[in-house]
């Protein structure tokens, strides 16, 4: 089946950013936006420090967790998760945003080769720090100003410990369009926590935390986006029980997690990635996208930062409520994201050319990337003491520095994060600040094989651009299973 016609142009053809400029106004959308590169001498942005709870954090590159699907069965990291972790370390990024997706336990896992975060994986967890911390020592000189985190999961409704490549949710509430989506019995009351196992999964998010500590990360992220379980929890309306049902019942879990780390861990930092907006689910389909049928659920209960009557646009009192909340508990600093590459990839990883079990883009990528960091500016307004991280750049490619310097010089965000383009070109932080140049050729064009890849249970990375992953049998699989498609 032909593709459809698509509707706008790949970045890579706009010629400068005069024609950027153009195509945004075009859009209506706003982005700030430098004519050039700035290095560090020349005085970029990007260059400063910016203080994070009492730490000197030395300048605002970020590196977003990169899960890779490719640790070992028992969760330590295999050559190719140090692989990742050592381009981490050299990136000139000074955050290091939890590295991976760290499960606090084994049956939350995503994928059964995703890292753990418990006591068996001590030394894996140590020699992925290791490896980051000697690479960045030896490229830079010193540690100084480096900040390195663990980023803490359970992914819920999406977990997948074995291979057989079926879901073995556990969920917060049975929700009416995914279970439809995933194929999840909504009779099934098995698989929903009880409040009782959720005491427990405190435990283990402390007991992770407390591990974390253990090795010298410096950091841990409570993760609470994409979709997985503390997400979930957030718009859990349908729940009954201390855990669901109002705001202070739905966001009990993520509260009592960061309050008991800030308890019984005072000297451990602790971050929280959100996804502070979501949308209805799209369905899967080669086609342009369009929503799951979602009249029969209005007024629409099921999300968190949605509009109720009309769920396809934003409803940011919440989150921003909750976001008060965090900075009242003590938590250092934010990562600003959103939806979940599940179910709307568009809003949440936008790009030209779409994953496997995506669809086609149904709005020109570039709205999807200014939704982002626009709603992002919305926080920083709000919260202008709270540190924050921004995402959603990777698909800007050459102009990605431009606009990133622009976003952090007129306040609209402190540090910018980067994720999939990490995997074709670890560098690019780097290469900005010492000479304000790009290779062109290395730069991410979304060609979502990093997605394609793990959804078919094979290991995630640039397969048309890094030679190390062209050269796997994994990857005469993936052109097959793209083939197929």
């Amino acid at each position: 089946m032909p593709e459809p016609q698509r509707r706008y142009a790949p970045i890579a053809q706009y010629k400068d950013v005069a024609a950027l400029r153009a195509r945004l106004s075009e859009l209506g959308v706003r982005l700030p936006i430098d004519e050039y590169i700035l290095t560090a001498d020349q005085g970029s942005p990007l260059a400063q420090a910016i203080e994070v709870a009492g730490f000197r954090l030395a300048n605002r590159w970020c590196i977003h967790p990169m899960e890779g699907w490719d640790a070992n069965t028992d969760g330590s990291p295999s050559d190719h998760t140090l692989r990742r972790w050592r381009h981490f370390g050299a990136s000139g990024a000074k955050l290091i945003w939890g590295g991976e997706a760290a499960a606090v336990r084994a049956d939350g896992r995503a994928n059964p080769r995703q890292t753990l975060a418990v006591r068996e994986n001590c030394a894996g967890l140590h020699t992925l720090l290791e490896a980051l911390l000697d690479v960045h020592r030896q490229r830079f000189g010193s540690l100084d100003g480096l900040l390195v985190g663990l980023q803490l999961t359970h992914s819920g409704r999406f977990c997948k410990p074995h291979d057989n490549q079926r879901f073995e949710p556990r969920i917060a509430y049975h929700h009416p369009l995914l279970d439809i989506k995933f194929g999840t019995d909504p009779n099934d009351a098995s698989i929903v926590w009880t409040d009782d196992d959720l005491e427990r999964l405190i435990d283990d998010f402390v007991a992770a935390a407390k591990l974390a500590r253990e090795l010298g990360f410096q950091f841990v992220d409570i993760k609470a986006c994409h979709g997985y379980l503390l997400h979930e929890f957030l718009g859990a309306r349908r729940r009954a029980g201390r855990f669901g049902g109002d705001f202070a019942g739905r966001t009990r879990l993520l509260r009592t997690i960061i309050a008991r780390i800030r308890e019984d861990l005072p000297g451990l930092m602790v971050g929280v990635r959100l996804s502070v907006f979501d949308m209805v689910p799209y369905q899967t389909s080669r086609e342009i996208g369009r929503p799951m049928a979602f009249e029969d659920c209005l007024p629409y209960d099921c999300g968190f930062g949605v509009n109720a009557h009309n769920p396809l646009q934003q409803d940011l009192a919440e989150p921003m409520e909750l976001v008060g909340l965090l900075q009242s508990l003590g938590v250092a600093m934010l990562n600003v994201t959103c939806g979940s590459p599940y179910y709307n990839p568009h809003m949440q990883r936008p790009a030209f050319f779409p994953p496997s079990d995506g669809y086609q883009p149904p709005e020109d990528p570039l709205v999807g990337v200014a939704r982002q960091i626009n709603i992002a500016r919305d926080f920083k307004r709000r919260f202008p003491q709270l540190p924050m991280v921004g995402s959603g750049y990777s698909y800007l490619q050459d102009y990605l520095p431009q606009v990133a310097q622009a976003a952090v010089r007129e306040g609209w965000i402190d540090i910018v994060g980067l994720g999939r383009m990490v995997l074709s070109y670890p560098d690019l932080p780097a290469d900005t600040l010492a000479t304000g140049k790009l290779a062109r050729k290395r730069i991410c064009r979304t060609f979502s094989d990093c997605t394609t890849a793990p959804r078919n249970n094979l290991i995630s990375g640039c397969y048309p651009l890094d030679e190390h992953y062209k050269q796997l049998p994994e990857a005469a699989t993936l052109r097959h299973l793209k083939r197929a498609d």
